[in-house]
């Protein structure tokens, strides 16, 4: 069958929307007719070559749609179904994922690196050439071949642009503050990086209990966004040191959690200088592959503090999707004000231009 696509071919440039001829699914494969796609840093990370991918490959990890078709021994999902594809393949069987954190399995990683699928194949082709996947789901195709391992069915009545953000965005923010840091009722929480999962790690906090939430970003307009998030204080970085703000703020002790939601050296190493003694700094931003970032040895020794990662919230996406699902029903996780524009397919580019602009909380393109 034939699907309109955004495709990446090189490194540097705009994605390019074409028509791609999409296989039908395969033993244990699942054909999604996508409703909408996440316009996510994470992709833009592929764009500019911070993040390493086989290419050609069609674009998007976020996203929400209908099952149009199953392939054989297929019994989790059927057609008509509403689903999310899970971005993170996981066997459900090896040490990690016995341990609960799938996240952390190898699938994922192979499926990554390779942009084919388990068998080392590709559903999707352009001109008789293969076009690899992303992330093993590709979100921003029309019609896109996924394992069943990584479809997740919701509920019908959720509507299809906001249960896209659940698939990271939310996730990743919310997950790094619940299941990687464990945040106390109480506690002091920094947050670097006010888009689409900073956003998420702020309600996070807020949905955990934190007393003290402190937004640090450079623009105003993403300041405010937080405000209606969580964030009790907000930090413009451009007008001062935020370490020194951030301490301020806490009468000099420092905060108890620090998330760094952007990918810079320079924030990671602020975000761990913020902490007080018995801390923890969680890094869920996207570096270049060989980024370093120094700390100062005797801060982690003598305040027994930690610097650690998330990747993917640091969860288990069929527990805590469904329990996102009701925090959202209940009106306690907000995805309505995340959701700040949708765009038609065909303005993919200016969804991008205006995400790095920073005028979007989130933004989703509809198909």
């Amino acid at each position: 069958m034939k699907a309109k696509a955004a495709v990446l071919f090189e490194v540097g440039q705009r994605l390019d929307i074409r028509e791609v001829d999409v296989q039908a699914p395969r033993a244990g494969e699942v054909l999604i007719r996508m409703a909408a796609g996440g316009v996510c840093h994470s992709d833009l990370h592929a764009m500019t070559g911070h993040l390493v991918v086989a290419l050609p490959a069609i674009l998007g990890h976020e996203g929400a749609g209908v099952v149009a078709d199953v392939g054989p021994g297929v019994t989790s999902v059927k057609p008509g179904d509403h689903v999310i594809p899970l971005w993170r393949l996981s066997c459900g069987v090896c040490e990690y994922c016995s341990d609960g954190r799938p996240a952390l399995c190898n699938a994922g990683m192979q499926v990554r690196m390779t942009g084919r699928l388990p068998d080392g194949t590709t559903r999707f082709s352009l001109d008789g050439k293969e076009i690899k996947h992303f992330a093993g789901v590709s979100t921003f195709s029309e019609y896109s071949v996924v394992p069943e391992g990584a479809v997740l069915k919701i509920p019908p009545e959720l509507p299809l642009d906001r249960a896209a953000l659940l698939g990271c965005a939310v996730i990743t923010g919310v997950g790094a503050v619940i299941n990687c840091a464990r945040v106390r009722p109480g506690s002091s929480v920094v947050v670097f990086g006010t888009g689409g999962v900073g956003l998420n790690a702020v309600q996070g906090a807020r949905i955990a209990g934190a007393e003290k939430i402190v937004a640090v970003d450079l623009l105003d307009r993403k300041l405010e966004f937080a405000k209606k998030f969580g964030a009790t204080h907000t930090v413009n970085a451009a007008q001062g040191d935020p370490v020194a703000q951030v301490r301020a703020l806490t009468g000099g002790r420092g905060v108890d959690y620090a998330f760094e939601v952007i990918g810079l050296p320079k924030t990671i190493r602020q975000a761990y200088d913020c902490l007080a003694k018995r801390g923890m700094a969680v890094v869920v931003g996207v570096t270049p592959m060989t980024t370093e970032v120094a700390v100062p040895v005797m801060s982690l020794v003598f305040e027994e503090r930690v610097l650690t990662g998330s990747i993917y919230g640091s969860s288990r996406p069929r527990i805590d999707i469904p329990k996102l699902i009701d925090l959202y029903r209940a009106g306690t996780l907000k995805l309505d004000e995340l959701l700040t524009r949708t765009y038609p397919f065909k303005e993919i580019n200016e969804a991008y231009a205006a995400l790095e602009r920073g005028e979007v909380a989130r933004s989703v393109v509809t198909f």
